[in-house]
């Protein structure tokens, strides 16, 4: 398995807090099976990004670990006005190991106004934004369907390993199982920040999307897909999001044919 979302690097910030931490993390995360790890601090206001920093970490790292863990660089991107034009301007700068993938991430209240927009133009320089975890946004945890412009627009959706399983509560859950059954994940990952109550484990993600979806798709979104994006390679498109709009809408119009049908009924 491949996490494309993973906070390793030590002493950057809320994740990792120094080299041992950092180690146990790969330890935990070499035996859940994990082969890969994309290494991504934070890139907002209150953590500085430095590609130079990260990369001497991340080299330390490589020297204790060797070959049993192959390391990429990348960040978790905050979708603020300075972050978004500094990517315009600089995309490999921020990018998953300076290619076209790029992991965004929304403020956990609200979604900026001007987002579609920004998605465009992030487009148009080349960027495929990666919008991670959604299901812990509290305005897309109302409203999933507001992804789906977003996904046709080429934007991919990456949700949390431990929304799936229940570890970031009920609403979390059931949102991320929604967008998984609707087609509208295409990669799943840790965000894994320590040992304990955030840990890199993907496996029992992995036999719950197996179990639900089949192996086929369990591969697909924790191998083929993130080794795709680490590397830089394209990703097929699948399970075309309209239709499961449609299939939402004729879903709706049912439920509300039924509210009406029983207040006539009183």
């Amino acid at each position: 398995m491949i996490d494309i979302h993973h906070h390793l690097l030590y002493g950057l910030d809320d994740g990792s807090s120094d080299l041992d931490t950092s180690l146990k993390m790969a330890e935990i995360a070499i035996a859940d099976g994990i082969t890969h790890v994309v290494c991504t601090p934070h890139a907002n206001s209150q953590y500085e990004f430095s590609p130079e920093e990260n990369a001497i970490r991340m080299a330390r790292l490589r020297e204790k670990l060797g070959d049993r863990l192959a390391l990429g660089q990348g960040c978790d991107f905050h979708l603020s006005y300075d972050n978004i034009e500094s990517a315009l301007a600089n995309p490999t700068r921020y990018s998953i190991n300076g290619k076209q993938y790029l992991l965004v991430e929304f403020p956990d209240f609200g979604i900026p106004q001007n987002i579609s927009s920004s998605f465009h133009e992030m487009s148009v320089a080349g960027i495929v934004p990666i919008l991670t975890h959604p299901e812990r946004n509290v305005t897309l945890m109302q409203n999933p369907d507001k992804l789906v412009e977003w996904i046709q627009m080429g934007c991919l959706v990456q949700v949390t390993a431990g929304s799936l399983t229940g570890r970031f509560g009920k609403g979390p859950q059931r949102v991320s199982q929604q967008l998984l059954a609707a087609g509208r994940v295409h990669v799943v990952a840790t965000d894994a920040h320590n040992i304990s109550s955030r840990p890199p484990v993907l496996s029992t993600a992995y036999t719950y999307v197996a179990n639900k979806l089949g192996n086929e798709v369990a591969e697909r979104l924790f191998v083929e897909n993130p080794r795709r994006i680490f590397y830089g390679e394209p990703i097929p498109a699948r399970f075309p999001p309209e239709n499961h709009q449609d299939e939402d809408r004729e879903e709706n119009a049912s439920r509300r044919s039924k509210w009406f049908s029983f207040f006539r009924r009183r």
